[in-house]
């Protein structure tokens, strides 16, 4: 049976991505290491073409099962995959979501109201990486980050009803809706001006919105660091 995958492309920086790739090389090389190995051990010169068939199928059933389990690391993709139902884990978002309304998953950029949590270059998240999930975890991210998050983006659209967007909000969100720059700087200006206790709710708010970024990106970093213990893969995804 195929497996359906999700694909997320995920801003990080530089550090992260070498760890991240590092680790899965180390994983690669042991795994060919152990195959190798029972090869070796397991296939007999001058064994008939059928029975040295099965050694190998045998040892590609073998390595799956490892895989699954967290016995050997697998391709990058799983490895990522093993360290975000982790990170789901050890957060207490891995449970079931309900289904969020029409629509929102699929809106573009980022969640409504936020910021980005770094800017891409000057010490910010430099690179990007392109990781597929099975289904069933990715969903999972994009439903848990969307609950989690739900009562403070409505609280900050609460807010910017009452105070505005800021600048950087307002030209990003006209880029997106195709409103011209020049109306949305006028739009900003005409906003009344925030006062510092406002600022700080705002900000406040901002800290408890989660992103499936967030979660991609914590997942990446559990994944570079060594002696992370490996839990099973028991979902069946």
């Amino acid at each position: 049976m195929v497996m359906v995958r999700m694909k997320f492309h995920v801003a990080v920086t530089e550090e992260a991505l070498a760890r991240l790739n590092d680790h899965a090389k180390a994983e690669r090389d042991r795994e060919d290491a152990w195959i190798a190995e029972r090869r070796r051990k397991l296939l007999e010169p001058g064994m008939p073409r059928r029975a040295a068939a099965a050694v190998r199928r045998d040892i590609r059933v073998q390595v799956a099962r490892m895989r699954r389990t967290g016995e050997l690391g697998g391709t990058r993709d799983d490895i990522v995959a093993r360290a975000v139902r982790e990170e789901l884990q050890a957060q207490g978002l891995d449970h079931e979501w309900p289904e969020p309304p029409d629509g929102e998953l699929e809106a573009p950029g980022r969640r409504w109201g936020t910021p980005p949590s770094q800017p891409m270059g000057g010490g910010g998240y430099t690179h990007r990486l392109s990781v597929t999930l099975p289904h069933a975890l990715g969903d999972a991210v994009r439903r848990a980050s969307y609950w989690t998050s739900k009562d403070a983006v409505e609280a900050l659209q609460d807010w910017a009803d009452r105070w505005g967007n800021g600048i950087e909000i307002s030209l990003r969100e006209a880029e997106r809706n195709g409103i011209p720059a020049e109306l949305a700087l006028l739009a900003a200006a005409g906003q009344p001006s925030a006062p510092k206790s406002a600022l700080e709710i705002r900000n406040q708010l901002r800290q408890q919105i989660l992103t499936t970024g967030d979660l991609l990106r914590a997942g990446v970093d559990r994944a570079g660091r060594p002696g992370q213990p490996g839990l099973p893969d028991t979902t069946g995804h």
